[in-house]
């Protein structure tokens, strides 16, 4: 790689460290190329990248963003995954270590919270963003088909209460 590659290279990851939500690193040593392919897919499906960066190279673009604290897991074959929702790339990592004993969750950051393993692995359990919304918005509406239903149950008692007089003056 040369030396404009390099420093190309390094701007991309800082506006990357710079713009995402969350970074999550990870050990690659032994996967074959069908499995980094797969993951990347799967990444890609949840609207994450995941990238192998020289270590040298993601320590100096590190420097300067919120994900800063974490150059110390900058050590061995590493990769990064990342995305701008928070659970996306935790999650399909997470997922994809299950099955790999290979790929090794080391931490990771979301915004300048530093975190271990174990906190990648508990966000990964979150529902996604977009999960979150829908939720949000079923509970949103559920209080107004409610209201709307109280509303309409006396309009609905008088009409059949001046149906009954109705009918029963007409019986008469």
């Amino acid at each position: 790689m040369e030396r404009a590659e390099k420093k190309e290279l390094v701007t991309a990851l800082n506006r990357v460290f710079q713009d995402t939500t969350v970074v999550v690193v990870a050990h690659n040593k032994g996967l074959t190329v069908n499995q980094v392919n797969d993951l990347r897919g799967r990444m890609a499906q949840a609207g994450a990248t995941i990238k192998v960066a020289k270590n040298r190279l993601a320590k100096l673009a590190l420097d300067g963003t919120p994900a800063a604290g974490i150059k110390d897991l900058f050590t061995g074959p590493t990769m990064v995954a990342y995305a701008a929702d928070p659970v996306a790339a935790p999650k399909v990592a997470a997922e994809f270590a299950k099955g790999n004993e290979k790929f090794v969750i080391l931490g990771g950051a979301l915004g300048t919270t530093i975190m271990d393993a174990a906190a990648v692995k508990a966000l990964a359990e979150l529902p996604s963003l977009d999960q979150l919304r829908a939720k949000l918005i079923g509970m949103i509406q559920t209080p107004a088909t409610r209201i709307a239903g109280v509303v309409q149950a006396p309009a609905g008692q008088l009409a059949r209460v001046l149906n009954a007089y109705a009918t029963k003056d007409q019986a008469a």
